[in-house]
């Protein structure tokens, strides 16, 4: 309730044109904002691989302070405070980092700055992270128009290793000046013409940096851009609304299989490898797959509003992954049976990239005055089908489990 009502008094004053920043920060100051529901072993539940706080930071210098106190009580031993002895100048795998959370944040200084102050009072202690023109050569690069400085609490800026936020300018920035421990914010809009006009930079890029991708601004409705482009050049963090369900977050939920849902998969070979030319919209000297996939029947599928089990039911299979890739495939519809609809109808499908593909059932009703409504789905990597009889789960559209509900199906891939 004191949360609550702090939140309701700041936006009464500012509304009325009385916001007094002072009193504000006596206010934030006393209030202990501590997140003390969080429980770092539930943290670690799921998965044993790092996980990342991005902190969307407007706060005072005073304020940052409390934000690192709460943030070390909070975790303790589990927050990366320092850099791993092993990785003094190169970012460690996740396999090193078990068990750690890490602050993505600005941050002033060097990792070794940081090191040496380790266990020092960083109380009061703020620096300014001005942001302006780089000169190389005598040569004017990268010219801004303006030029502005960032107040960060020491004591919140030690607290970043290697998830330091820099705002992305160019590629060629990057190669010049990017250190290994920055990481890189790109808006989808942004990202999107440049995956499209310099595939090959982006893919480079992402061979060295982390780099996330995040919806437009203008998403105010929390909608979701198809996140399988991104991966396609192998960008490591895309940022979706989890809270908006629909097909880009089944194939978030999808693609995670690959590593039994733990956050972390190793992104294939040709998106890691220095001497790779890949260009996910131009696809050359591939080793195709040919997918096929009988499918026989359903078991109870879910019940349309209309709570029949006569629903008129089709299937649609969907393929994601490189353009080329993308196609998707449809049964005939099963008149006034969804309780155990048979089909067996076998489809084909010509994979150029399977290491990127996601394959996807969905189950419809058939509508003709209102279009078809959705019963369910679930979405897989290809290359984590195994092949022979398989039953196919299926999910509702917030992501639930339907059980029993599934399809019976056939699956036979051969390179």
């Amino acid at each position: 309730m004191e949360m609550k009502w702090f939140l309701s008094k700041i936006q009464d004053d500012f509304r009325g044109g009385k916001i007094n920043l002072e009193k504000t920060q006596r206010l934030l100051e006393k209030l202990d904002i501590r997140c003390s529901y969080i429980h770092v072993k539930r943290i670690f539940k799921t998965s044993d691989y790092p996980v990342v706080l991005s902190l969307e930071n407007h706060c005072s210098p005073a304020q940052q302070e409390i934000m690192a106190d709460n943030l070390q009580t909070t975790f303790g031993e589990s927050l990366l405070s320092d850099m791993l002895a092993d990785f003094p100048d190169t970012l460690p795998s996740p396999e090193a980092l078990k068990f750690k959370v890490l602050v993505k944040n600005k941050k002033i200084g060097t990792l070794k700055e940081t090191h040496e102050r380790k266990g020092s009072d960083k109380r009061g202690e703020n620096q300014d992270k001005e942001t302006g023109v780089k000169k190389l050569s005598g040569v004017t690069l990268f010219k801004k128009k303006k030029t502005r400085k960032l107040k960060i609490a020491l004591a919140l800026s030690d607290l970043v290793i290697y998830t330091k936020a820099e705002k992305f300018k160019s590629f060629q920035h990057s190669r010049l000046y990017q250190q290994f421990n920055e990481n890189n914010s790109i808006g989808e809009t942004q990202a999107r013409k440049l995956s499209k006009l310099r595939a090959h930079e982006f893919i480079f890029h992402t061979r060295k940096f982390i780099t996330r991708i995040y919806p437009k601004a203008t998403r105010a409705d929390s909608s979701n851009f198809n996140p399988q482009e991104f991966w396609n050049i192998g960008c490591q963090m895309v940022a979706l609304n989890f809270q908006t369900p629909g097909l880009p977050m089944d194939l978030q939920n999808g693609k995670f299989l690959d590593n039994g849902g733990s956050g972390y998969i190793l992104k294939p070979h040709f998106l890691r490898e220095s001497e790779s030319y890949f260009n996910p919209s131009d696809i050359k000297d591939s080793m195709p797959i040919t997918l096929t996939i009988r499918l026989i029947s359903g078991i109870q599928l879910p019940l349309t509003h209309s709570s029949s089990n006569k629903g008129d039911t089709l299937v649609i299979i969907e393929v994601f992954g490189v353009p080329n890739d993308q196609m998707k495939q449809q049964t005939r519809v099963i008149k006034k049976n969804a309780f155990s609809p048979r089909w067996n109808e076998t489809f084909t499908f010509i994979i150029h990239v399977p290491e990127l593909a996601l394959i996807r059932f969905v189950v419809e009703s058939q509508g003709l005055i209102a279009g078809n409504e959705f019963l369910g789905q679930y979405t897989l990597p290809l290359l984590c089908m195994n092949k022979g009889y398989r039953r196919v789960p299926l999910f509702s559209r917030m992501g639930e489990s339907l059980e029993p509900a599934s399809l019976f199906v056939y699956v036979w891939y051969v390179r």
